[in-house]
Order: C-alpha cells, then structure tokens, then sequence
C-alpha cells in the first residue's frame, strides 16, 4: 500500500510513528525518521534519522534531502507550540510569520500550511493509514460485542456531536451516554478526555458492571487525512473500559487502528464493542 522510495517520517508522540516505521521495516522499506524534540518516542532512535526542533524546518528538510527521501509523513501527536518560545533556523524564521499567520486560523490551517512546505519542496505526502496498508476500521463489530440499540444510538450521537465539533475546528472525539453529552475532545486529546470522563459522578456514566454509554471518533470535515485521521489503539479501549463505558467506534474507513488484534483482545476480554459505522 505504501509508495516507492525512502520515506521521511515526520513523528509527533504516541504509537502511531512507532508502527509507521515497524511496517516500513517489516516491507524491507527504507525510513528516514525526524524525531521531534520532546513528542517522539525513544523507541524511534533505533532507525536512521534526526531530532530536530519544530521551528528547525532547514535542517529538517537538509536532512531529508541528504537521505535522499521520495516523500514524508506526518504521524503522532503535537501539542500546538507558543510560538514567542520557538528556536527557529534561518528557513524557520523566514516561514514563521505565514505559520503564526495560519495558525490563527486553527489547527488545519496550521496543518496545511507545514504541508505545503513540504509539498512545495517537491516531496509526495503519504498517509499514515496508507503506509499500514489501509489498516482502518470496518464497518460493523470489530470484534465478539454487539452494541445494544441503545448503546449504538450513543454511538451515533457522539460520532454527530464529534463531527459539528469538528466543523469548528475543536476536536475529534466526543463521549455521549444515555444520550448525554459527557465530554468533547479539544487539544487535551482522547486520552485525558477519558479520563476526565472517569471522574464524573458514577451516575452520569457506566461502571464494570452496567456499562453504558460510548466514544465516538470522527474526522474533522475540513481536516487532510493524509495528516491528521483519527486514531485508536488498544490503549483507547482500556481508557474507555476505565470510563465505563459500553463501546468505542468511528467512521468505517476514517479511523486508524494501531494494532488491529491488541484492540480486538482488549475489547472482548473488557467487553466493549467496537463499532464502525457507515460500512456495516
């Protein structure tokens, strides 16, 4: 599924970048990896590479250009910087003030504007989902949990609200239980989202042993999927398992899934579906 010649793996945190570079491994593909300076993985030091800074944009790409890369990715999590505090280099200086500019506009103006840097430098942008060989997630159960109607009617209406969320440029994810809105993702990201869902009165929301309620994932309509396509591990799963909650889903063919078996386990052993809607 992934294109030709070496890749250029832009990594932000989390585990996405971690298996981008494994398949990339796995397929005797070479990589490239620009760790960034406090988000990486340490795991990904064992590749070829660089670390650089986020403002350090020439060195970023001399260093791509010397390792002689086709085309970059964009994978992991970064938390949106104070630009006042950015170290620039000299090509970072000379594009900060368009970035600063696009980042006032929200995140994927932001996103777009670093992708046509890269664009403009004569690299192809592959998404992370492509070079996982389309590892997305089906439409229906994933695995052996079938969501009630009531909780699938959690589903759609937490996938509805995480769309409209979206359409503002706010987040991807939202936490609906019956059919009330507990939580919507912003920059906290889904993790401290759950979490934040766990601390609610046990009223509100499901327990290990009435579990109720789901997260629903769903990519913002205005976002490029080549960068930022919503993600879930068995991690996510766990987190929600914590919250209470019944079942976790997303839009069958626009959700990433880190590790398609540890998700598939976690949720059986937990019992909590796993829903893709839209496909089944």
């Amino acid at each position: 599924m992934s294109g030709p010649g070496k890749l250029g793996l832009i990594a932000g945190g989390g585990a996405l970048p971690v298996a981008v570079a494994a398949r990339c491994e796995a397929e005797g593909r070479p990589v490239f990896v620009v760790r960034l300076t406090g988000f990486a993985d340490p795991h990904l030091a064992r590749y070829p590479g660089i670390e650089a800074g986020m403002a350090e944009i020439g060195k970023v790409l001399s260093a791509l250009r010397k390792a002689g890369c086709a085309a970059v990715t964009f994978a992991g999590t970064v938390n949106r910087p104070d630009f006042k505090n950015l170290k620039p280099d000299f090509k970072g200086a000379t594009l900060l003030p368009g970035i600063v500019a696009a980042a006032s506009k929200g995140d994927d103006a932001l996103l777009r504007k670093i992708l046509s840097v890269f664009e403009n430098e004569g690299y192809a942008i592959e998404g992370a989902d492509d070079i996982l060989g389309g590892e997305t997630l089906p439409g229906g159960a994933l695995g052996a949990v079938q969501p009630s109607p009531e909780q699938l009617s959690d589903l759609r209406k937490a996938l509805h609200v995480a769309e409209k969320a979206g359409e503002l440029d706010i987040g991807q994810g939202a936490v609906v239980c019956d059919g009330l809105v507990l939580a919507v993702e912003a920059q906290e990201g889904t993790d401290a989202m759950l979490a934040r869902v766990a601390a609610l009165p046990a009223d509100l929301r499901g327990s290990a042993g009435d579990r109720k309620g789901a997260l629903g994932k769903a990519p913002k309509p205005i976002q490029d999927l080549r960068v930022d396509m919503p993600v879930m591990g068995a991690r996510t799963v766990e987190l929600a398992a914590a919250a209470g909650l019944a079942g976790v889903g997303g839009i069958a063919g626009k959700l990433i899934l880190i590790d398609h078996a540890a998700i598939v386990e976690a949720a059986d052993r937990l019992g909590l579906f796993v829903w893709g809607e839209g496909g089944e």
